[in-house]
C-alpha cells in the first residue's frame, strides 16, 4: 500500500467515525469501499489499463477532505435555466445552489424508497472490485447525489452540477452521481469541473453511474475544464435497456493528471450510444481517456468519435474498446479517434480495439495521428491570413465538427471563449462553419 492509499484510508476511517447520524446503509457502503480499496493493488506501468499513465505523482502529494464549503467565489458557469447544484472542494455550497427538484436528493437525505434505489444501483456499474478509484469513492462517500426521473416524465430543465476547487489547502474532493431513468423518461445533465486558477491543486475523484430504462433518453455533458495543477480521476458508467438512448459529450483541457473512464453497457435491443469527445492538453498536461462499450444483445448501435489536439510537451492517451458479445447479432458500431500534434514534442498513445464474437455485425474502428497540413497552411497564408492565425483556424477546424454538434446552446456558448483562451486567440476564429474549411 502506498502513501496515497494510506492517506485516503485514514480519511475514510475518520469519516466513518465522526458522524453517527449517517444512515446505516451508507455507513456499510463506506466500510465495504474502504475494505476493497485497502485490498486493491496499486496500478503500475505493468498494469495494462494504466500502461501509459503513471500514478507516481499522487504518492508525492498530500490531500485532505474539506469539512465545509467556503463558498464558490465569483464563479458563474453556464447561464442557462437549470437546476444548479454547486460543490466547492467536494462539499455542497447550499447558498450557491438551487433547491433540488423533486426528482433529486442527497444520499444522506434519502427516504426509505430512495435509499433502496441507491443500494440497488450504486456500485453496480462502477464496480469497486474492478475499478480502484470507484472503491475509493465508496470509502469516502459523503454527499452523493441521486437523480431519479419517473416513468414517462421529462426533467423540465437540465441538471447542472458544478464541482469547483478553490485555492488554498489541497483538497481531496470525492463526488458521486447516480442517475436512474425509468421507462420513457428523459433528462439532461451537465457536469462541470473547474478550478480557481491554473495553479490550483487538489485531487478530484468523480464517479457517475447512469441507468437508462426502456425507451428512455439521456443527454450528458462532462466538462473537465480544470487548471494545469489538478489531479482528476473520474468515470461515467452507463447501462442502456431496450430502445434506450445515450447522447454524451466530453471535453478535457488537461491537467497534471487526468484520467476519465467511460463504460457503456448495451443490455436491451434497440439501444443507441452517441459519444463525442475532445481533449486539448498543452504545456506539460496529460489527458487519458479509456472507453469500453459492450454490446451484449442484438440490434444495438454505437457511434463514438474522439478528437485531440496536443501541443507543446503535452501527452494524450486514448484507449477505445468495443466488445461485441456472441449474442449481439445485427450490431452496428463505429469508433474513430483522430489526433493533431501541433508540436514535435507532443505525444499521443492511441489504441482503438474491436473484440467481436458475433458473425452478423457491421463494425469499424480507426485512429490517426497527424500534424497541421503544410499545403493547407500555405493556402490560407496566400489569401492574407497570418501564419499563426492560420494554424489556429486549421486546429479548430479539426474539432469544429464535434463542437458544432453540441445541442445545448448554453454549453456551446460557454465553451467558445474557453477554447479561444486555450489557444490564445479571438473567439471569432471559432465561429467558422465546418464548410468553410472543407476546401482547404
Amino acid at each position: 500500500m502506498n502513501d496515497f492509499q494510506q492517506q485516503a484510508l485514514s480519511q475514510a476511517q475518520a469519516l466513518l467515525a465522526e458522524d453517527p447520524s449517517v444512515p446505516a446503509w451508507l455507513t456499510n457502503m463506506r466500510q465495504q469501499g474502504a475494505d476493497r480499496f485497502q485490498a486493491a493493488s496499486w496500478p503500475t506501468r505493468r498494469t495494462e489499463n494504466w500502461k501509459y499513465t503513471s500514478l507516481a505523482a499522487l504518492g508525492k502529494k498530500s490531500f485532505a477532505a474539506a469539512n465545509e464549503s467556503e463558498g464558490a467565489d465569483a464563479f458563474s458557469g453556464l447561464t442557462a435555466e437549470a437546476y444548479r447544484l454547486v460543490f466547492v472542494d467536494g462539499v455542497l455550497d447550499a447558498k450557491a445552489s438551487d433547491p433540488l427538484p423533486e426528482a433529486a436528493t442527497l444520499f444522506a437525505d434519502a427516504n426509505a424508497a430512495q435509499a433502496e434505489l441507491i443500494k440497488a444501483h450504486l456500485g453496480r456499474l462502477a464496480d469497486s472490485e474492478q475499478h480502484l478509484f470507484a472503491a475509493m469513492s465508496e470509502a469516502l462517500l459523503a454527499q452523493g447525489v441521486l437523480l431519479h426521473v419517473a416513468a414517462d416524465t421529462k426533467l423540465d430543465k437540465p441538471f447542472y452540477i458544478i464541482n469547483r476547487i478553490t485555492d488554498g489547502a489541497t483538497p481531496l474532493a470525492n463526488t458521486r452521481l447516480l442517475v436512474v431513468l425509468e421507462r420513457g423518461a428523459e433528462a439532461e445533465v451537465v457536469e462541470h469541473y473547474a478550478t480557481a486558477s491554473d495553479d490550483t491543486t487538489g485531487f478530484v475523484n468523480a464517479q457517475t453511474e447512469v441507468v437508462i430504462g426502456d425507451n428512455a433518453r439521456f443527454k450528458h455533458y462532462r466538462l473537465n475544464l480544470e487548471g494545469e495543477a489538478i489531479h482528476h480521476v473520474g468515470g461515467v458508467f452507463v447501462e442502456l435497456n431496450r430502445d434506450a438512448n445515450f447522447d454524451g459529450f466530453a471535453i478535457a483541457k488537461g491537467a497534471e493528471l487526468m484520467r476519465i473512464d467511460y463504460g457503456l453497457l448495451h443490455c436491451g435491443s434497440g439501444a443507441h450510444v452517441e459519444l463525442n469527445g475532445v481533449y486539448l492538453p498543452r504545456n506539460k498536461q496529460l489527458v487519458d481517456y479509456h472507453t469500453n462499450v459492450q454490446h451484449c444483445v442484438p440490434h444495438c448501435t454505437t457511434n463514438e468519435v474522439f478528437r485531440g489536439i496536443i501541443g507543446d510537451r503535452a501527452r494524450a492517451v486514448f484507449n477505445g474498446r468495443i466488445h461485441i458479445h456472441k449474442d449481439a447479432q445485427k450490431t452496428l458500431a463505429e469508433l474513430s479517434n483522430k489526433n493533431l500534434l501541433t508540436s514535435n514534442k507532443a505525444e499521443v498513445d492511441t489504441k482503438p480495439e474491436l473484440e467481436i464474437y458475433a458473425d452478423d455485425v457491421r463494425c469499424a474502428h480507426g485512429a490517426t495521428v497527424s500534424q497541421i497540413n503544410d499545403a493547407a497552411l500555405y493556402y490560407l497564408q496566400t489569401r492574407g491570413v497570418a501564419k499563426e492565425q492560420a494554424r489556429v483556424m486549421l486546429s479548430f477546424g479539426f474539432i469544429n465538427e464535434l463542437i458544432q454538434q453540441i445541442a445545448n446552446s448554453s454549453v456551446l456558448e460557454y465553451l467558445l471563449p474557453v477554447l479561444a483562451d486555450q489557444f490564445g486567440r479571438d473567439t471569432d476564429l471559432l465561429l467558422l462553419d465546418g464548410d468553410d474549411l472543407d476546401s482547404v
